[in-house]
């Protein structure tokens, strides 16, 4: 993450924030804020040093799966709890300033690696995508998606791991 470093959201200025999907900039400038403060959610931000602008965001909240809704091959190397524990990134946008500069690898990586380091357990990242666009970048990352809801998508952490520690692939968003 050469030229940026990402942190928690605080006071940072979203007013110019634009990642050409009208959703996500209404989500991240009028309604992120209370689902940090309900606990339904926890919103990260890629800076760029130089300029200290937001370059993108994610949020991160505890979810699960039913073991049901995973394939059968994978379903039968887990524990028959009746679901499995994940995460939710629930948004992830990049600024169209950025376009081309790797924002959502480098945020997808900044998830992982901090959902690798959280004292939970999470088996599994889930991300729905918000849009054709979306799907793509998620398949582009080894997500899969699942059978019944097919905008919707996982990724073992274990597969997540190997993509962030032994994988160069930068991915467009």
């Amino acid at each position: 993450m050469t030229g940026f470093y990402s942190e928690a959201l605080g006071k940072h200025d979203r007013s110019a924030f634009a990642s050409g999907n009208e959703r996500i900039d209404a989500y991240f400038r009028h309604t992120v804020s209370q689902d940090m403060k309900r606990g339904y959610a926890a919103c990260f931000v890629l800076v760029e040093k130089a300029s200290g602008k937001l370059a993108g965001l994610y949020t991160l909240a505890s979810h699960s799966i039913a073991l049901t809704e995973l394939a059968a091959d994978v379903a039968k190397k887990l524990p028959r709890y009746p679901s499995v524990p994940a995460a939710l990134i629930g948004w992830l946008g990049r600024d169209e300033s950025f376009r081309g500069q790797h924002v959502g690898a480098m945020l997808l990586a900044d998830a992982i690696t901090r959902l690798a380091t959280a004292p939970i357990g999470v088996h599994a990242i889930c991300a729905d995508a918000i849009d054709v666009a979306a799907a793509a970048f998620y398949r582009e990352h080894q997500f899969q998606p699942f059978a019944s809801r097919p905008n919707s998508f996982y990724l073992p952490m274990k597969t997540a791991l190997a993509l962030t520690t032994g994988s160069s692939s930068e991915g467009k968003a």
